[in-house]
């Protein structure tokens, strides 16, 4: 079976992997979450070609997941979004977070990468987009997202490593 084939099955979990199923789209799709916005940004945190970044953007767009809009004219330049489409991946990241941390060897005593706080009530986002302490259904809109210091610097170091490699002094 082929992704064509699947992207037309009449199971839902399938047509959801034709759309969503490589790392790197939901790398994409976490960094959207965390409020990335521009290609090169993309491109830094996750390090993807451009090449293949375009493809997925391109990918994502047709799909309804994004949208483009313009922040520049000249050149033209354009910054990613969100649909409804793309929010309602809210919960997928919310329960993948949850199962690296339970699953993937990360160390339980230190803190996570990132944690998610509600907003409204500062209660700290499980794995389901319901807030434990209020009940309120929780949308991207209503996430604080707090970098631990070990998350911050290697965000920080990826994008230091690019713009020294861009420097002609580094060439």
């Amino acid at each position: 079976m082929g992704w064509d084939d699947i992207a037309e099955s009449v199971c839902p979990v399938a047509r959801s992997l034709a759309v969503l199923g490589d790392r790197w789209t939901l790398l994409i799709v976490r960094e959207l979450f965390l409020g990335t916005r521009r290609f090169d940004a993309f491109q830094v945190q996750t390090g993807m070609s451009p090449h293949l970044l375009s493809g997925r953007l391109k990918r994502l767009e047709n799909d309804g997941v994004i949208e483009r809009r313009p922040y520049q004219q000249r050149p033209p330049r354009y910054e990613y979004r969100l649909t409804e489409k793309g929010k309602d991946l809210l919960g997928v990241v919310l329960a993948l977070r949850a199962w690296g941390l339970r699953w993937c060897g990360l160390d339980p005593t230190k803190e996570p990468a990132v944690r998610l706080f509600h907003t409204e009530c500062g209660s700290e986002v499980g794995p389901i987009p319901i807030c434990r302490q209020c009940g309120k259904l929780i949308e991207p809109k209503d996430i604080t997202a707090k970098l631990s210091g070990t998350y911050a610097t290697e965000r920080e170091a990826r994008g230091s490593a690019v713009t020294a490699e861009k420097t002609p002094a580094a060439r």
